[in-house]
């Protein structure tokens, strides 16, 4: 009589769970508990399924967790299976999708793939592992999943159901054609049921616009919305809506907001949050400025909302499993206590032997890492030396080289020369070498009349051949700029002046500054005979990417051959 009983609730429960998927969105379905067979000896089985069916998952999911441990103690892997997977069912539908796969994943060593019995169960919680792992778009393994939950499937209905799944997860993951095949061949056995006939139709029609842009799905969703409708489908019209939406959008922008705009009036009947926030994403978009503005505040409370409940309930459950764990613990180590006693001797030996080698390894790997210290300090100290002395070596070149290469071009470029101007420059730079790491502020304070600067040094490489074009040099913009920038950006062209004069032979050379809001763009031309492949890679243009670098900017070269160079740096600033 049992048995009978039991077989007649078992064909229930598969019965009941072929309504698997009618709530989610584009596919219209959603996941059920499994139902209760008989009455159980475990009080806590009996309670979590009271909770369920009074809506209180939070309770509910404790007590099935409670009742797990129970079938556990009992040996009954089935049941610890059958807890598990009302577990991950209810995790899914408070959208902890990382809870639910942890938790389907758990019940699978439960059930034995050798017994034919627990084929059904073994379908269902592979779906169920499918739907979890399609909500955090891994489609890839949701695919896997519900191939499995297809191999066990013992149930004509609930095979069109997971198959229906593998679809969407193909579709997902741009897989078209395996999923539109997937589709016709449920269409065929569908004409029974006018509901699932419209909700794979309306897949069917998506999946070929999809494939084809031009392809008219507008009348086969037209049909599964009016199906639909007849059928008194709420859900099912909310996936129609969305569908037709997303089809209009390319198309047809004002039915496109028609359609959204119903889309969200059903996803509020149904008191779908989901639905309601994709709705009012397409409502955003779609709608008229003045429009966009009050769904984006009913947007952005909604949101966090949702959000809030989400994230107490996935913190509910993760503490109801720590209270159960606490508990057993708790339980576990009051019969072990007169074991222990008897324990107490031998463990403390073992600790006594434990530290003795934890000392032993702290002390040898203490000398060890002391040694590795040492090497990485001297290796750090190495390194600073080395860094310091490319410092001065860079701000030798700047100061002392490429300025006395500027003070001689000077000289031998002009006529009249203003000697005392050359003394105080040569003068300075003999202090700067003096000590080249030392700079005040009073120094710094000195450098005002940038742009002058800038057209000073620049104009300084103008000789009888050689005429220097300068644009863009703006007083107000280098004021603008730090000072240490302005510095780097000086030494920059000087390099770049003292490179063109040593190998350009260049009789005309352009320098343009353009200014952006955040970003200087330094243009720089010249006719002369380019750059062989050594002058790129030489120490000066080598110091002009390092510079650049340094400063998160970027320089680009336009070498031609006899025909000049062009050079481009792009310089953050503000």
């Amino acid at each position: 009589m049992k048995k009978s009983i039991l077989s007649k609730k078992i064909a229930a429960l598969l019965k009941r769970f072929s309504l698997y998927l009618y709530l989610i969105i584009f596919i219209s379905c959603r996941q059920q508990p499994l139902q209760k067979e008989m009455p159980i000896d475990n009080p806590a089985y009996d309670k979590a399924f009271e909770y369920l069916e009074n809506g209180h998952a939070d309770s509910s999911f404790y007590y099935f967790n409670a009742a797990k441990q129970v079938f556990l103690e009992q040996g009954d892997s089935l049941f610890v299976a059958k807890c598990l997977i009302n577990m991950s069912i209810t995790q899914h539908e408070k959208a902890d999708y990382f809870g639910a796969q942890e938790t389907a994943l758990q019940a699978i060593p439960f059930l034995n793939e050798n017994k034919t019995e627990h084929h059904a169960f073994l379908s269902m919680n592979y779906n169920a592992l499918g739907m979890a792992t399609d909500d955090i778009k891994d489609y890839p393994r949701a695919i896997s999943f519900y191939e499995q939950a297809i191999k066990y499937s013992n149930d004509p209905q609930n095979t069109l159901v997971y198959r229906n799944n593998l679809a969407f997860s193909l579709l997902n993951n741009k897989k078209l054609e395996e999923a539109q095949q997937i589709y016709t061949d449920i269409i065929q056995g569908t004409h029974k049921s006018p509901a699932e006939y419209a909700r794979v139709l309306s897949n069917l029609s998506r999946v070929k616009w999809l494939k084809d842009p031009t392809y008219s799905a507008i009348n086969e969703m037209i049909i599964a919305l009016k199906i639909r409708e007849k059928e008194r489908d709420m859900w099912g019209q909310n996936s129609s809506l969305s569908h037709i939406t997303d089809y209009y959008e390319k198309r047809n922008l004002d039915s496109a907001l028609i359609f959204a705009k119903r889309r969200y009036v059903m996803a509020k009947k149904i008191a779908s949050p989901d639905d309601q926030i994709r709705a009012l994403k397409k409502l955003i978009k779609l709608s008229p400025s003045d429009s966009t503005k009050y769904y984006f505040e009913i947007y952005n409370a909604l949101n966090d909302s949702v959000q809030k409940t989400r994230l107490a309930a996935k913190n509910q459950f993760t503490m109801i499993r720590y209270e159960v764990e606490k508990n057993k613990a708790d339980n576990l180590s009051l019969q072990r206590d007169n074991a222990d006693k008897a324990y107490n001797i031998s463990r403390q030996r073992m600790y006594t032997a434990g530290i003795s080698i934890f000392s032993a390894v702290v002390i040898i790997g203490g000398i060890f890492w002391y040694k590795r210290r040492k090497e990485r300090l001297q290796l750090e100290a190495q390194n600073r030396i080395k860094e310091n002395q490319l410092n001065i070596s860079i701000k030798i070149h700047d100061v002392v080289a490429n300025g006395l290469y500027r003070v001689m071009t000077e000289i031998e470029n002009r006529e009249n020369i203003d000697r005392d101007g050359i003394i105080d420059r040569l003068e300075m730079m003999y202090e700067k070498s003096r000590d080249i790491s030392y700079e005040t502020e009073e120094a710094k304070s000195e450098q005002q009349d940038d742009h002058s600067q800038i057209a000073e040094l620049l104009k300084s490489f103008v000789t009888e051949n050689r005429k220097v074009i300068i644009a863009g040099n703006d007083a107000e913009q280098w004021a603008r700029i730090h000072f240490d920038i302005k510095e780097q950006i000086t030494c920059i062209l000087q390099e770049l002046m003292v490179n063109m004069r040593k190998h350009s032979q260049a009789t005309n050379v352009i320098i343009r500054f353009d200014w952006d809001a955040d970003l200087l763009r330094i243009y720089y031309s010249d006719n002369g005979v380019g750059m062989s492949e050594s002058q790129v890679d030489g120490n000066g243009l080598r110091s002009i990417g390092n510079r650049i670098e340094r400063l998160n900017g970027s320089i680009t070269f336009i070498n031609q051959e006899e025909k000049g160079v062009k050079i481009e740096v792009s310089i953050p600033v503000f």
